[in-house]
């Protein structure tokens, strides 16, 4: 439900799940202290920022788990929900680069930090097992459990305000990140003795 696309720092928040709400109380907490204290604080708008790194219940890492899993012999089916829903997706080491460009400014200013690109969770699960040679369609079932009572289905940034004074630049892309994180889970899985009790396996989703 957002009210333009792309999203800039002046575009409405209306956050769909109890995470975008906290999220929106930290932005507007932080401009409130700035505000009322002259403190130097800002607020990154940070769109979907991604690594080897991310927990196991966002899409992006369960995705690349459940192929590093179905590569490895571990599971033979991986579930989600929407396929169609939209995100700009970026590395999070090129986000904090662009966390400590902010930080280093004279005066404190929100800065929107994302790709302007979008891609679908289709686009996603298709390339992630594609780096591992497997056709996706052989293994991922839909199940509407995995489907949001408020989905957002389109997220894309407009960065144009942090390329301008931060000349900030993301240098990952989204082919190398989904790349890097399958190649992650796969070494993460292989030299683990027992992985089905790791708190990544599925039972802890």
């Amino acid at each position: 439900m957002v009210r333009e696309t792309p999203q800039n720092e002046k575009t409405p928040f209306h956050p769909r799940s109890p995470y975008g709400v906290a999220k929106t109380y930290g932005h507007y907490i932080t401009q409130n202290y700035r505000e009322s204290y002259g403190m130097f604080a800002v607020s990154g708008i940070l769109f979907n920022h991604e690594s080897p790194r991310r927990g196991a219940e966002f899409v992006t890492r369960k995705v690349t788990l459940g192929v590093a899993r179905i590569k490895l012999g571990l599971a033979n089916e991986l579930r989600l929900g929407n396929l169609e829903a939209r995100r700009d997706w970026g590395f999070a080491g090129d986000y904090a680069r662009a966390m400590r460009l902010m930080l280093a400014q004279d005066t404190p200013e929100d800065f929107v930090i994302g790709t302007g690109e979008t891609h679908s969770v289709r686009e996603l699960v298709e390339f992630a097992f594609g780096t591992v040679g497997l056709n996706w369609r052989d293994y991922v079932v839909l199940d509407e459990r995995y489907t949001r009572p408020a989905e957002v289905d389109l997220l894309c940034a407009d960065p144009k305000k942090a390329r301008e004074q931060l000349r900030w630049e993301p240098e990952v892309t989204f082919e190398e990140l989904v790349t890097m994180m399958v190649e992650s889970d796969l070494r993460l899985l292989s030299e683990s003795a027992r992985p089905e009790d790791e708190p990544f396996s599925p039972d802890h989703w």
